[in-house]
């Protein structure tokens, strides 16, 4: 029986804390949290704790934040708390942060008492951000020994998983392209899409490109671009942003409120990469008010594409949608992250102390003579 703790209540955390609560192999001995169907792996846990960063959430039982009948299990807002329930995993899904390590306090704290922690907000390759980033963490798997997992769909997995695998088709490879494609409308908070996400900017008068946002995305999806590099067996030998915004043509109306005319709409966060073995990576991540400037209809929640220059070419395509026409858009791409997440913790907590990574299936070799 694996001991859970859900670390935060946004939406990626009720998300989770639902599955875990609605999961008969799963155990809730807490939550902590920041501010839809069951998922029912052949493992047993449970959730035995919520952490919560709003102090109106502490006392407050896991049910009734995730919409569902009380477990008795009641949020706290205190890290003490965490570490005396012992649990063997923390599913930490706080919102990612600026500066980008300013949650590493907590992660070092829960890890060097013994705890495994699988995060949906960084840590999918601490090691690119060099020692003084990497070395704290590292050093607390060491002394506790624990685990530190960064799961997801976008960092996590499209790129790192499923890129990496379709390189193996590859006899010569050139180029890794990845590319989201992510609807934006039915977000909600109007702080959060015209505050951080930069939509509705005047372009004249703000350049969203050049906010703490683009410094915090690409501290986060830095992290994508090296593990690429380090599945292919090498390393990022030179790192490039090309960001861009698209703007509205009319009055875009969404969820937040209005996009006028000539104000940004969207924004393409993109880097590129260049490896050492000589093979160019290309990450992009677009989030925008309608697709439809970009192009695509239909309401895939997030769309990714993925190109591989080479011999031969190789192009996928992937959608994720909710089976429920009427769900918000970001749904589909919750439960799949939250998925990832959940079907992770029997292997974090077998696997050994430090960075955990799922090893990629076959990826490109270069060259295959023995080491």
């Amino acid at each position: 029986m694996y001991r859970v703790v859900q670390w935060a209540t946004g939406s990626m955390g009720r998300t989770a804390l639902r599955r875990v609560i609605e999961q008969p192999d799963l155990e809730l001995a807490g939550v902590y949290a920041y501010d839809d169907t069951s998922l029912q792996p052949d493992w047993p846990a449970e959730l035995v704790g919520v952490y919560v960063y709003d102090a109106k959430k502490a006392g407050v039982d896991a049910g009734d934040l995730a919409k569902r009948p009380k477990t008795g299990v009641l949020a706290t807002d205190r890290v003490e708390d965490v570490l005396a329930l012992q649990p063997d995993v923390v599913l930490h899904m706080s919102r990612i942060t600026q500066p980008y390590d300013r949650q590493n306090a907590d992660v070092i704290r829960l890890l060097e008492a013994g705890i495994d922690v699988i995060s949906t907000a960084g840590f999918h390759f601490p090691a690119c951000h060099g020692l003084a980033y990497a070395g704290p963490l590292a050093e607390a798997c060491r002394r506790g020994d624990s685990t530190l997992a960064g799961l997801g769909l976008n960092p996590g997995f499209m790129a790192e998983r499923v890129a990496t695998l379709l390189t193996g088709l590859c006899a010569t490879l050139e180029s890794v392209a990845c590319y989201e494609l992510a609807d934006a409308s039915s977000m909600p908070s109007p702080e959060f899409v015209f505050g951080l996400m930069g939509f509705g900017a005047d372009p004249a008068r703000r350049d969203v490109t050049r906010e703490p946002i683009a410094t915090m995305y690409g501290d986060l999806f830095m992290e994508v671009l090296h593990a690429v590099a380090d599945s292919l067996g090498t390393r990022v030998a030179s790192l490039q942003p090309e960001h861009s915004t698209v703007l509205a043509p009319r009055d875009l109306a969404v969820r937040a409120g209005t996009i006028p005319r000539g104000t940004v709409a969207a924004t393409d966060w993109r880097w590129r990469a260049g490896l050492q073995n000589g093979v160019e990576l290309l990450h992009s991540v677009t989030w925008t008010a309608d697709p439809g400037l970009h192009g695509t209809t239909g309401r895939e929640a997030a769309a990714w594409r993925i190109e591989l220059r080479g011999r031969p070419n190789v192009r996928a395509t992937i959608a994720i949608e909710d089976p429920d026409p009427a769900a918000p858009h970001m749904r589909a791409a919750v439960d799949a992250t939250v998925a990832i997440a959940l079907r992770a913790i029997p292997d974090v907590c077998a696997a050994p102390p430090g960075f955990f990574t799922y090893p990629a299936i076959a990826p490109y070799r270069a060259r295959l003579a023995r080491a």
